[in-house]
């Protein structure tokens, strides 16, 4: 828990309403988000989904629109995390990036163009 509240903070700039070792409430771009460590899953109907998996996070991909991905992606070089892919304009109006955070889920800060 203690790596993902620090990559929020330090790379994604969150603001950290609450955190201990089960649980942490950030404030991310207008929203809360409440992230949970996997301790606290041991009676949850997730579990059955989660078991056995080999690495956490594969594939998923948690895009944060507003997000200025070229701070986020030299924030996130600095703190020695994975920049998957450096910040790049999209044909789609965006410019984003994508890099990993603990457990091997991909955050992908975008802007318009």
């Amino acid at each position: 828990m203690a790596a993902m509240e620090a990559f929020c903070r330090d790379v994604l700039g969150a603001r950290i309403i609450y955190a201990d070792e089960d649980f942490a409430a950030i404030e991310l771009l207008g929203s809360v988000f409440m992230l949970h460590a996997d301790h606290s899953y041991l009676d949850n109907p997730m579990t059955g989904v989660t078991s056995g998996a080999e690495t956490r996070g594969a594939g998923i991909e948690l895009r944060l629109y507003g997000a200025d991905p070229d701070r986020i992606e030299k924030k996130a070089a600095a703190l020695g995390h994975i920049v998957l892919a450096g910040s790049i304009d999209k044909p789609h109006g965006l410019r984003e990036c994508y890099i990993v955070g603990p457990d091997g889920y991909v955050f992908v800060p975008s802007a318009r163009i």
